[in-house]
Parts: structure tokens; sequence; C-alpha cells
């Protein structure tokens, strides 16, 4: 969480850690609804891992006569509709970390899940945060099913007073990283049965397969792989095959654009940052030849789509998000530096520039990931 107004910040988390207890009791005497509700607010990458697992409920003999509601994150509000509209009654999509500062809306939230009157609630994310587990706690749902999770996005007085939230948190057994394995355990204890789904998935519509499409930005700009090195990786693909190339993103990554644009003979690169809706660019993806990125939604849409994908890929997460797991047949390659420090969660041991990357990203050389994009390069 990202605070700036600290007042605003504490009349929120009143809110949130004070009034499940107060809806709680008003709700003693009422009978819940045969309905469902899903909290899944994370990025849109952790989105792409978890979607399949709707449908899986959606079928389920447990879940098939209920109304089922999905909170999500607006920011892929676009792909939940268009891809799993026919798997959920009705979304609500918030901006997760601005309610933090905005109690009335936060409130306002609250008011309209516990009106729903759910009989259970899933919230799957293995990380918590305040917002998810308040706006559980607000339903007042007789079954309330969680992970027991870790502190990462949660501090852990607030966790404390969460767990209550919960009528039952289940614990993650060793060896179980990957994140979309860790969805696989929690729906198949909630639904009480095996889930047989091999991997992420989304469909698309023409699989043409051309073009290389480059990511050059990332969710944070110190895990994304220097400009310089995207700069000298696109002349290089330049020099060695005649396929379009073109590079994409979100509106944030829109100065990196201009900097490549501008250091490429005219023409060289499509430049979409900033251009494309969600759905626009899963089917850009979908239908390219290969994908080269930081490790961002963009590698796990391309395994969703069957699309090969090169990932650089730094130490915060190693092995959460990516590598995939062998058992997965459709996987980004990743390309990395393994170091001592990897596993911290992003939070860096070293004292970095400002204006660098983390270490482990940095010692990612541009030969290395060269040499694994001239295997995959299309000619």
């Amino acid at each position: 969480m990202d605070i700036k107004n600290r007042n605003l910040f504490r009349t929120t988390r009143f809110i949130l850690l004070k009034a499940p207890g107060l809806f709680k009791f008003l709700a003693k005497s009422r009978a819940p609804k045969k309905r469902l509700l899903i909290i899944k607010t994370d990025a849109i990458g952790d989105y792409i891992l978890f979607r399949n697992f709707i449908e899986v409920v959606r079928q389920s003999a447990v879940f098939k006569d209920y109304k089922i509601d999905l909170l999500g994150n607006k920011l892929w509000q676009d792909l939940a509709l268009h891809y799993d509209g026919p798997f959920i009654d009705e979304f609500l999509f918030v901006g997760p970390d601005d309610l933090y500062e905005s109690p009335i809306k936060t409130i306002k939230l609250g008011r309209t899940l516990y009106k729903k009157k759910y009989q259970i609630v899933l919230q799957p994310s293995f990380s918590r945060t305040l917002i998810n587990d308040a706006m559980a706690g607000f339903t007042t749902a007789k079954q309330t099913i969680g992970f027991q999770g870790d502190t990462e996005r949660i501090n852990i007085k607030y966790k404390t007073k969460t767990d209550k939230f919960y009528s039952q948190l289940l614990n993650l057994p060793p060896g179980i990283d990957f994140e979309f394995e860790r969805s696989r355990f929690f729906f198949e204890r909630v639904l009480k049965q095996p889930v047989t789904i091999s991997g992420p998935f989304i469909p698309c519509e023409n699989k043409i397969r051309q073009g290389v499409v480059i990511f050059p930005g990332a969710g944070v700009f110190k895990r994304a792989w220097e400009a310089e090195k995207f700069l000298e990786l696109i002349k290089l693909i330049k020099q060695h095959t005649s396929t379009p190339v073109c590079i994409a993103g979100g509106p944030a990554e829109i100065q990196i654009g201009d900097y490549l644009t501008a250091n490429l003979p005219p023409y060289a690169v499509d430049n979409l940052i900033g251009k494309t809706t969600l759905p626009q660019l899963i089917e850009l993806i979908g239908n390219s030849s290969l994908i080269i990125a930081n490790e961002t939604s963009a590698v796990h849409i391309a395994a969703a789509t069957q699309t090969k994908a090169i990932c650089i890929l730094g130490g915060g997460h190693f092995g959460r998000f990516a590598p995939y797991p062998g058992h997965i047949i459709s996987k980004p390659l990743c390309v990395y530096e393994k170091m001592d420090c990897f596993n911290c969660n992003w939070d860096c041991i070293y004292q970095i520039a400002g204006n660098m990357p983390y270490p482990c990203i940095s010692c990612i050389s541009l030969e290395k990931v060269w040499q694994i994009t001239l295997l995959l390069l299309p000619q």
C-alpha cells in the first residue's frame, strides 16, 4: 500500500476492522440466499492464472445451483466480461488500493456485499490483503473460506484480527509454490473433487502466428530489464528476420516506447503501447509467433494462448509465478541469473540507484537473452 493521506487511511482501517463485526451482529436473524461470492482483486497476471477455475466452480456439483458473483479488479474488467461472463451472474469491480483512502466508497461497497446475503464466500488468494479480508467479513456469510496465507501483503497485526472473519483457513502444504497450483489446491479442497485442468487457457480466434511482440515494461519499474538492452535486442532481431516486430504494454510504458522508437529507424517497430484494450492485447499475443517480456501478465497470457514466450525473470517471487513447473506444457522460457537472495518478495537487500533495476534483473545479459531468442525466432 502506498498511502498518501494517513487520516483517510486511519478512518478506512477502522471501518475495515470494525464494521464486519457490526454487520455480523445485525445479520444474526437473517437467512442467507443460495449465493456464492468469489473475491479476487489481484493484478492481471494473477487473474490469468486463476480464471479457468471459475468454470470449474460453475460446473461443480457443489455450486451448480448457486448464483455466483465475482468481486474483481477493474484492471482486468474487460477481460473478465469478455471471456468469463457465461460463468458469473454478477461482477463487482473495484480499484482495491484506492479503497484504503476512500472510507465512504469502502463502507458503500461493504453495505452492497452485506445486502447480497451470501451463503458462501471464497477468497482464494494465498497472499491476503486487508481489503479482501474485510470484504469477506462484510458479507457475514455462513461459510467464508480462505488461505491461512502469509504476511507479504497484510500487516501481521491486521491479519491476526482478520483471521476471525473466516470460518475456515486452509494451510498450504509444503512444495506447492506455483500460483496456479495453489488455486488448484484451494478449489480441490472446497469442491471436494479433483480439478484436472492442466494449465491456464484462453481461446483465441485466428491463430495466424506471425510477428514478434516485445513488452519492455513491468508493473514496477525496478523489475524491468533496461530499456537500452531491449533496444539492442530489437536491433538484433531486425538483423536476423523479416518478421514484423511490435512493442506493446499499458499507458505506464509510453515513455519507454517513445525511447525505443526514437532510437530505431522509422517504421522498424509498430508501437502499440497504450493503444490496445486487454481483449485486443490477448488476441495480439495469441496470434503472434513469439513474445519477449519481463515477468508481467504478458507471459501468462502467452502461456494461456499457447504462444512461445521468453520471460526475463528476477528473483523476488521465483517459482511462484515463473518459471512454470515442468508438467505444464505451454510455458514461457525463463532467462535469469540465480542469486542467493532469490525469493526476497522484492524486499531487495541491495542499495540501488533510483533509476536502476534490481540486481537480479540488471545482471541478465543481452547475450543470454539473445541466444534464447535466436532459437525461437521465426524466419
